[in-house]
Protein backbone atom coordinates (compact mmCIF):
# COMPACT_ATOMS: atom_id res chain seq x y z
CA UNK A 1 0.00 0.00 0.00
CA UNK A 2 1.25 3.36 -0.78
CA UNK A 3 0.09 6.95 -0.03
CA UNK A 4 2.55 9.37 -1.86
CA UNK A 5 0.22 12.06 -2.30
CA UNK A 6 1.23 15.61 -1.22
CA UNK A 7 -1.92 17.42 -1.14
CA UNK A 8 -0.19 20.84 -2.38
CA UNK A 9 1.32 18.99 -5.54
CA UNK A 10 -1.76 18.90 -6.69
CA UNK A 11 -3.02 21.85 -9.55
CA UNK A 12 -6.64 23.27 -8.79
CA UNK A 13 -7.85 21.40 -12.34
CA UNK A 14 -6.22 17.71 -10.82
CA UNK A 15 -8.26 18.39 -7.50
CA UNK A 16 -11.15 19.26 -9.48
CA UNK A 17 -10.63 16.44 -11.64
CA UNK A 18 -10.14 14.46 -8.93
CA UNK A 19 -12.87 15.47 -7.13
CA UNK A 20 -15.51 14.91 -9.84
CA UNK A 21 -14.36 11.33 -10.00
CA UNK A 22 -15.03 10.49 -6.45
CA UNK A 23 -18.28 12.28 -6.27
CA UNK A 24 -19.42 10.00 -9.24
CA UNK A 25 -18.17 7.03 -7.39
CA UNK A 26 -19.53 7.78 -4.21
CA UNK A 27 -23.22 8.78 -6.34
CA UNK A 28 -22.99 5.33 -7.69
CA UNK A 29 -21.58 3.60 -4.04
CA UNK A 30 -22.27 5.15 -1.14
CA UNK A 31 -21.72 2.45 1.25
CA UNK A 32 -20.09 -1.05 1.98
CA UNK A 33 -17.56 -2.43 0.66
CA UNK A 34 -16.13 -0.82 -2.30
CA UNK A 35 -13.93 -1.55 -5.52
CA UNK A 36 -12.15 1.02 -7.61
CA UNK A 37 -9.83 0.31 -10.35
CA UNK A 38 -7.24 2.41 -12.10
CA UNK A 39 -4.95 1.39 -15.30
CA UNK A 40 -3.77 3.02 -18.47
CA UNK A 41 -1.49 2.78 -21.10
CA UNK A 42 0.75 4.45 -18.45
CA UNK A 43 1.43 2.43 -15.32
CA UNK A 44 3.27 4.99 -13.70
CA UNK A 45 0.34 7.54 -14.53
CA UNK A 46 -2.38 5.06 -13.70
CA UNK A 47 -0.37 4.58 -9.82
CA UNK A 48 -0.23 8.03 -9.51
CA UNK A 49 -3.91 8.70 -10.70
CA UNK A 50 -4.75 5.83 -7.83
CA UNK A 51 -2.73 7.15 -4.91
CA UNK A 52 -4.46 10.73 -5.78
CA UNK A 53 -7.62 8.93 -5.71
CA UNK A 54 -7.29 7.41 -2.49
CA UNK A 55 -5.99 10.60 -0.91
CA UNK A 56 -9.34 12.86 -2.53
CA UNK A 57 -11.55 9.60 -1.12
CA UNK A 58 -9.49 9.96 2.48
CA UNK A 59 -10.37 14.01 2.41
CA UNK A 60 -13.73 13.21 1.89
CA UNK A 61 -14.02 11.48 5.07
CA UNK A 62 -13.83 7.53 3.56
CA UNK A 63 -11.58 5.18 4.66
CA UNK A 64 -9.57 4.12 1.64
CA UNK A 65 -6.46 1.47 0.90
CA UNK A 66 -4.16 1.79 -1.69
CA UNK A 67 -2.42 -1.38 -3.49
CA UNK A 68 -0.10 -1.96 -6.67
CA UNK A 69 -1.32 -4.97 -8.46
CA UNK A 70 1.34 -4.54 -11.10
CA UNK A 71 1.19 -7.19 -13.40
CA UNK A 72 -0.19 -9.24 -11.16
CA UNK A 73 -2.50 -11.45 -13.36
CA UNK A 74 -6.47 -12.46 -12.24
CA UNK A 75 -5.77 -15.12 -10.37
CA UNK A 76 -3.29 -13.31 -8.17
CA UNK A 77 -5.33 -10.48 -7.64
CA UNK A 78 -8.18 -12.14 -6.62
CA UNK A 79 -6.62 -14.41 -3.97
CA UNK A 80 -3.93 -11.69 -2.56
CA UNK A 81 -6.52 -8.49 -2.64
CA UNK A 82 -10.12 -8.77 -3.91
CA UNK A 83 -10.89 -11.88 -1.44
CA UNK A 84 -8.63 -10.70 1.49
CA UNK A 85 -10.60 -6.81 1.26
CA UNK A 86 -13.89 -8.11 1.25
CA UNK A 87 -13.61 -10.63 3.95
CA UNK A 88 -12.09 -7.45 6.02
CA UNK A 89 -8.51 -8.86 6.65
CA UNK A 90 -6.94 -7.19 4.06
CA UNK A 91 -4.23 -4.85 6.05
CA UNK A 92 -5.07 -1.75 6.41
CA UNK A 93 -8.96 -2.30 5.12
CA UNK A 94 -11.05 -3.35 7.87
CA UNK A 95 -13.43 -0.80 7.81
CA UNK A 96 -16.84 -2.09 6.20
CA UNK A 97 -17.29 0.96 4.33
CA UNK A 98 -13.87 0.96 3.07
CA UNK A 99 -13.16 1.56 -0.31
CA UNK A 100 -10.20 -0.49 -2.05
CA UNK A 101 -8.17 1.78 -4.39
CA UNK A 102 -6.48 -0.52 -7.08
CA UNK A 103 -4.07 0.47 -9.97
CA UNK A 104 -2.47 -2.01 -12.29
CA UNK A 105 -2.73 -3.80 -16.03
CA UNK A 106 -5.65 -5.64 -17.58
CA UNK A 107 -7.64 -4.75 -14.40
CA UNK A 108 -10.52 -4.02 -16.99
CA UNK A 109 -10.15 -6.42 -19.13
CA UNK A 110 -12.09 -9.94 -19.26
CA UNK A 111 -13.56 -11.30 -16.17
CA UNK A 112 -11.70 -8.48 -14.56
CA UNK A 113 -13.50 -6.33 -15.46
CA UNK A 114 -16.92 -7.31 -13.27
CA UNK A 115 -14.45 -7.36 -9.78
CA UNK A 116 -14.62 -3.51 -9.49
CA UNK A 117 -18.01 -0.93 -8.88
CA UNK A 118 -15.99 1.42 -10.49
CA UNK A 119 -13.13 1.81 -13.53
CA UNK A 120 -10.95 4.47 -14.36
CA UNK A 121 -8.52 4.57 -17.42
CA UNK A 122 -6.11 7.32 -18.16
CA UNK A 123 -5.04 8.54 -21.32
CA UNK A 124 -1.35 9.11 -21.44
CA UNK A 125 -1.51 10.14 -25.26
CA UNK A 126 -2.78 9.59 -28.37
CA UNK A 127 -3.77 5.53 -27.78
CA UNK A 128 -7.28 4.31 -27.73
CA UNK A 129 -9.65 4.23 -24.48
CA UNK A 130 -10.35 1.25 -22.89
CA UNK A 131 -14.26 0.87 -23.14
CA UNK A 132 -14.55 -0.79 -20.15
CA UNK A 133 -13.96 2.32 -18.04
CA UNK A 134 -16.85 4.29 -16.36
CA UNK A 135 -14.60 7.38 -16.58
CA UNK A 136 -11.60 8.39 -19.15
CA UNK A 137 -9.44 11.12 -17.75
CA UNK A 138 -6.94 12.70 -20.38
CA UNK A 139 -3.99 13.02 -18.50
CA UNK A 140 -1.22 13.83 -21.10
CA UNK A 141 -0.52 17.32 -18.92
CA UNK A 142 -1.18 15.65 -15.69
CA UNK A 143 -1.43 19.03 -13.94
CA UNK A 144 -4.71 19.71 -16.41
CA UNK A 145 -6.38 16.76 -16.57
CA UNK A 146 -9.74 16.31 -18.25
CA UNK A 147 -12.79 14.14 -18.85
CA UNK A 148 -12.24 12.23 -22.51
CA UNK A 149 -15.34 11.17 -23.75
CA UNK A 150 -15.33 8.53 -26.62
CA UNK A 151 -18.04 7.43 -29.07
CA UNK A 152 -17.30 3.63 -28.47
CA UNK A 153 -19.11 2.51 -31.56
CA UNK A 154 -16.14 4.12 -33.23
CA UNK A 155 -14.24 1.73 -31.86
CA UNK A 156 -12.92 -1.88 -33.77
CA UNK A 157 -13.85 -4.84 -32.35
CA UNK A 158 -10.20 -5.78 -32.03
CA UNK A 159 -9.77 -2.89 -29.95
CA UNK A 160 -12.52 -3.47 -27.58
CA UNK A 161 -11.90 -5.69 -24.43
CA UNK A 162 -13.23 -9.52 -25.10
CA UNK A 163 -16.87 -9.48 -23.74
CA UNK A 164 -17.21 -5.60 -24.14
CA UNK A 165 -18.56 -4.97 -27.61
Amino acid sequence: MSDTTDATRLTDARRDQLDSIVDEFLHNSPRGRRLLAVDGASPEQAARWADDLAARLRAKGQPATRVSNGDAGEQALRAETIEPFRAGTLAGADDPDAVLVVDGRGLLDGSAHGLWHFRVWTLAGAELPNSGADIIVDATDEDAPTQFFYDYCKLPPSVNPPGLH
